[in-house]
């Protein structure tokens, strides 16, 4: 039997107590034995609920810990360079939150290190390993709507209190998240895309503060084309009057209707008729994207979020953003 591999997380906040923290513990072959958080009680408290053995207040101390064989990065973007370094020198398998890095440059070197270490490396798109969007993609691979010609995505919400009051928020301090919601967010769909329809080959954009809430951009529209000739757009905007988020990809047979983070039916649209596909995501919204580490360790599946796809879901959001 082989030995389990044991996972540390660094930054153990709510990302983690629903979203991943609990697969690490019921993913078969994989361990969750350590958590870090700067404030030891803190620390403490999560380790205590969720049954981990150690806590510390030091990261150091967490991924040189002797019974770490993995580290799950899962801190603000703006410090996942400074802890990848660390845990690609001590020779660590690594997953890290996304975005990856605030900057295609940071993502780059973070590659670097671990390949040039022969480490694995993956980054938590988990909507690439997600039921839901898998059967998306299977329906474009059995060309369901035909060739495709080009994607569409509106993604808008409606200020939040905390923008409103001026609260700190890190998604919106444009030291850590330069373009806000959009780094946090749009990431997610455009990694998607580039999963659904091949990887992009270019891509422009226009960015603005329309509100003055906070430092960093709220208000972005992009297009891109994809190495396949799909054209693609996007409007991003964090100010608006509704939220709203519809995903149109249109084919020369059909078209296909999805939302990227609202649990609606896929809707395929063909020959007058309209079809729905119900897929549920599971409690735990990382658990795919988990077992599927499990099996790219173990040599049995491509995992299909790695520091190579996000490294180029970086690209794009920087070309996209002008930073390129």
């Amino acid at each position: 039997m082989k030995q389990a591999i044991k996972w540390g997380i660094i930054g153990c906040g709510n990302v983690t107590e629903v979203k991943s923290g609990p697969a690490y513990k019921m993913t078969e072959g994989f361990e969750l034995v350590a958590v870090m958080r700067r404030n030891l009680a803190l620390a403490q408290n999560y380790a205590e609920r969720h049954n981990i053995p150690r806590f510390y207040d030091d990261a150091d101390e967490l991924i040189n810990e002797s019974e770490v064989d993995a580290v799950y990065i899962a801190t603000p973007p703006d410090s996942h360079y400074y802890y990848a370094m660390k845990v690609a020198e001590a020779g660590k398998i690594c997953c890290i939150e996304k975005p990856m890095a605030p900057n295609y440059t940071e993502c780059i070197q973070i590659c670097d290190a671990f390949e040039k270490r022969n480490l694995p490396l993956f980054v938590a798109y988990y909507r690439r390993s997600l039921p839901r969007f898998n059967k998306v993609k299977s329906l474009l691979e059995e060309q369901a709507i035909g060739d495709v010609r080009y994607i569409h995505w509106t993604l808008t919400r409606t200020p939040s209190e905390k923008d409103q009051s001026k609260d700190y928020n890190w998604r919106t301090d444009a030291k850590i998240a330069p373009a806000g919601y959009f780094d946090d967010l749009a990431s997610h769909g455009l990694d998607l895309f580039a999963y659904l329809l091949g990887d992009i080959k270019e891509a422009s954009g226009i960015s603005s503060n329309q509100q003055q809430l906070y430092t960093a951009k709220d208000a972005v529209s992009g297009s891109w084309v994809h190495h396949s000739g799909v054209m693609g757009s996007g409007t991003w905007n964090f100010g608006a009057y509704e939220r709203e988020d519809k995903v149109k990809i249109i084919g020369s047979d059909g078209e296909i209707r999805f939302s990227v983070f609202l649990e609606e039916p896929l809707t395929l649209i063909k020959n007058g008729g309209i079809k729905e596909f119900v897929i549920d995501n599971p409690k735990h919204i990382q658990q795919y994207h988990i077992e599927n580490m499990k099996k790219h360790l173990d040599g049995t599946l491509q995992h299909p979020s790695t520091g190579k796809t996000a490294t180029h879901t970086a690209w794009v959001m920087d070309k996209i953003l002008g930073k390129l």
